[in-house]
């Protein structure tokens, strides 16, 4: 048992080390770190790199000399080398990426682009029938704007901006009011729909396609990322192994030794004498007249004068109560379909 760290005045060993992780809730950030540093494991970087990376880290973590540097070593238990490491971790990531899934972004984005295309809208929602008809006319007939209907009548949080939402992706509004939202054409004033447990009126004031700028690339990428990721950790699982444990964490329980009801009869033939300190007692002379025993039945032999079958000896076995293994447990598989009261989205700032 190996002594790791020394916190305080408590060692902490090897074999405590997994059990402290999971319980400190450590271990899937590890694990996940983990599988990052053996998926860029190949990607290098050059010199040019290294140098400004680690400048670009030193410069972040305030390490401004040699006494600073080696005092920042101290504090996080590493060696130069994996400074360096840490120092180009994030190109290397990106180098990564870019390496995986760079060349599939076009598709990718094609895919996604119909949740990704942004629009501005305007929202009235009200729980009356009536009234959403009666604000609806007003609107067709210009009798009253339908910012000030909006700051009147509407009853969510988008009557505090003049009944004005976005820009927003389609992909954030309820499913039924994004669908309305992509066949619109700007200025297309909808009629009442109910939703949920509202009834919306709904004009498209304006739409924006998604453009596969920079921007859109680095977000793909990342979620490229984010996914694999995800997968990855979805397949491994975090048991800890039985020798990972310490050992008072492991619960174990013997089966009894059964001895055999009667000694098997030793052949005596080869066996040199028994010592006299260990010689079972001599039996007490026969009375006269008194029957003898059957033949055979002298040093515990019966059976017409063979030996008893000898009953098989039980070798002592430990039960390891194990983890159970996550795999086993099958996750609870949310619907996708939406709420049974499901509410329009709130702005959200761009």
């Amino acid at each position: 048992m190996g002594h790791v760290l020394q916190i305080g005045n408590r060692s902490v060993t090897s074999e405590e080390l997994p059990s402290l992780l999971a319980g400190y809730q450590m271990l899937p950030q590890l694990v996940q770190e983990v599988l990052i540093d053996e998926a860029i494991a190949p990607i290098t970087c050059a010199e040019e790199e290294l140098i400004g990376a680690r400048e670009q880290f030193y410069a972040q973590h305030q390490i401004v000399d040699e006494a600073t540097r080696q005092q920042w070593l101290n504090r996080h238990g590493m060696t130069l080398a994996q400074l360096d490491a840490l120092a180009t971790r994030s190109l290397r990531i990106e180098k990564f990426k870019e390496a995986t899934w760079g060349a599939k972004l076009e598709s990718y984005f094609l895919e996604r682009k119909s949740k990704l295309d942004k629009v501005i809208y305007s929202l009235i929602r009200t729980q009356d029938m009536g009234i959403a008809q009666e604000i609806y006319f007003r609107v067709m007939e210009g009798e009253q704007s339908f910012a000030e209907l909006a700051r009147t009548y509407s009853q969510g949080p988008e009557a505090q901006t003049d009944g004005l939402i976005g820009p927003v992706e389609l992909s954030v509004p309820h499913p039924q009011l994004a669908h309305m939202l992509s066949i619109s054409q700007p200025g297309q004033l909808w009629p009442p729909h109910r939703i949920g447990e509202w009834i919306v009126i709904i004009r498209l004031e304006k739409f924006i396609p998604a453009q596969m700028d920079e921007q859109m690339r680095r977000r793909l990428l990342n979620e490229s990322f984010s996914q694999w990721l995800q997968q990855q950790l979805d397949d491994v699982s975090l048991s800890p192994l039985a020798d990972a444990l310490p050992a008072d964490a492991l619960a174990t329980e013997s089966l009894p030794t059964v001895e055999p009801s009667e000694p098997p009869a030793a052949d005596t033939s080869s066996q040199p004498p028994a010592s006299s300190s260990t010689a079972p007692p001599a039996e007490p002379p026969a009375k006269p007249g008194a029957p003898k025993p059957p033949s055979g039945a002298a040093g515990g032999q019966g059976n017409g004068g063979h030996p008893p079958a000898a009953q098989p000896q039980l070798v002592p076995t430990s039960i390891l109560l194990g983890v159970p293994d996550p795999k086993a447990v099958k996750p609870t598989t949310l619907s996708s379909s939406p709420p049974a009261a499901p509410t329009v989205a709130p702005i959200v700032e761009s």
